[in-house]
């Protein structure tokens, strides 16, 4: 590029204009500013300018709306989206109309710096930006929060929207893992096609061959016909493989096998089938540990790492938690049960909660609340009930067997708070099941977890059979970490 590059920056905020000229002129360019589209617009198709820095909200017309025309009078132009509105949907948008890069305010200057020197030094053949998709859709948006962890993940989904590379998602249990990978696909160039999504550790070890390919008529006892497979119900869209690390060997290596060949066998079957199909993998495993204890292959790891995406925890992005709670009393608002809203204080005490089972503890919170409180303001009294009752261990006198008594006390406790805090009012219908629900879900886990995750001694202890314990653990969606020290 000869002389010195001009940079147009369009902002409605006087004061970001101010600063981002003052920092690119220090840094050695022409900065250009204006408050409005439609000056922007005529720089451009004057032909002046090397890049452009654009918010989207401006008093006559949206900066994503530019980016097409933009595009069609001088394509090799680079455009850099600025935007307070930090939504998945406006990073998807933002790229999916040509963007070089979208960045969310409030922005670091050193990044914005780095972008504007990657973005006049990448030659235009080099750059990934894809074509506008026409008549994009304002959907109830999949993944939730504003923080800056989950805005470097929205850019991360925005570049890969276009792409069919693989991606494993790493998250602690209930952080939207399958969220993530449904925001991928339906967001993606396969969102016509079928979104399959399979659990490794729900399946027993012995079908999941079966259950990912299929199986031939006969193949093996009890297959009377043909049975689909997961990857043949994906075809043409994305399979989603949930808690890979809980995936066996042997399964693995069939796996690995159509990675590399991009195409599969059923069970008992000779012909060889296309796999058209995107990967998505999840897992709230270490696979680098398991890899080094010989329980997951590394072969297989390195092929399905291709771009990975890690998931913080709750604690990490508390800074989010408001909006959750709006977002999952607005979904319980329309699935009928009555609206509530939360005092200062009481938000106050949700926001410094650590949430041990993240978003979805929340959101199971936010359900509890709405289905089992009359009043329509929630106090902190009530969350502070809620969330002890939630994370207190239990006492010695009640955790041992022949002290029934202790534990009846306890319960009865516990039992009463349905009850009083409706006043003259009855809870609502199904406390039953409900009350079922909070005792076997800790029941089942610390079982599991005193024998380090055998589903048969967890059983035996239990007194259940095998098959109900497993569909317990999956319907109660308790985490199984077999081994240990």
């Amino acid at each position: 590029m000869i002389g010195t590059p001009t940079i147009l920056i369009a902002d409605d905020d006087a004061a970001i204009r101010t600063v981002l000229q003052q920092a690119l002129s220090r840094a050695g360019y022409d900065a250009r500013v204006t408050g409005n589209a439609a000056t922007l617009w005529r720089w451009v198709a004057d032909g002046d300018g090397d890049l452009v820095i654009t918010d989207v909200v401006m008093p006559d017309e949206s900066g994503l709306d530019l980016i097409p025309r933009i595009r069609k009078i001088r394509p090799h132009l680079r455009v850099i989206v600025m935007s307070a509105r930090n939504t998945l949907l406006t990073a998807v948008k933002a790229t999916q109309r040509g963007a070089f890069e979208y960045l969310p305010k409030p922005f670091d200057l050193k990044e914005i710096l780095a972008v504007v020197r990657r973005a006049l030094e990448t030659p235009p053949e080099s750059d990934g930006t894809a074509a506008a998709r026409p008549g994009e859709d304002e959907e109830k948006l999949p993944v939730i929060g504003r923080s800056p962890a989950m805005q470097n993940i929205y850019r991360t989904l925005a570049r890969l929207m276009n792409t069919d590379l693989t991606v494993m998602i790493v998250g602690e249990s209930g952080t939207g893992k399958e969220l993530v990978a449904r925001a991928l696909h339906d967001f993606g160039p396969r969102r016509d096609g079928p979104f399959v999504a399979i659990n490794m550790a729900a399946i027993p070890r012995d079908l999941i061959e079966s259950e990912l390919f299929g199986h031939e008529k006969g193949a093996f006892t009890g297959a009377v016909a043909r049975g689909v497979g997961r990857f043949e119900q994906a075809a043409g869209g994305t399979l989603f493989l949930d808690e890979i690390g809980d995936m066996p060997l042997e399964a693995q290596t069939r796996l690995l096998r159509v990675l590399q060949e991009g195409e599969y066998t059923m069970v008992g079957g000779r012909t060889p089938i296309r796999a058209d199909v995107r990967i998505v993998a999840a897992t709230h495993r270490d696979l680098g540990q398991m890899i080094r204890q010989g329980l997951f292959r590394e072969d297989l790891y390195y092929r399905l790492n291709v771009v990975p995406i890690r998931l913080p925890p709750l604690r990490e992005r508390s800074e989010d938690i408001p909006e959750l709670i709006r977002h999952f009393l607005n979904q319980v608002v329309a699935e009928g049960l009555p609206s509530k809203t939360f005092d200062s204080i009481a938000m106050e005490r949700l926001v410094a909660h650590r949430w041990p089972g993240n978003v979805r503890e929340l959101e199971n919170l936010v359900r509890r609340l709405a289905a089992l409180y009359s009043q329509e303001i929630i106090g902190v009294e009530v969350i502070e009930a809620e969330l002890t009752g939630t994370d207190a261990a239990p006492s010695e006198t009640s955790s041992r067997d022949g002290d029934a008594e202790g534990l009846a006390q306890s319960v009865e406790r516990h039992l009463r708070e349905y009850f009083e805090v409706h006043g003259d009012e009855l809870p609502n219908p199904g406390l039953y099941e409900r009350v079922l629900r909070e005792v076997e879900r800790p029941l089942i886990r610390l079982t599991l977890d005193a024998t380090r995750g055998n589903q048969i001694k967890a059983a035996h202890v239990l007194g259940l059979n095998r098959n109900t314990l497993r569909k317990k653990i999956k319907l109660l969606d308790i985490p199984v970490v077999r081994g240990g020290g």
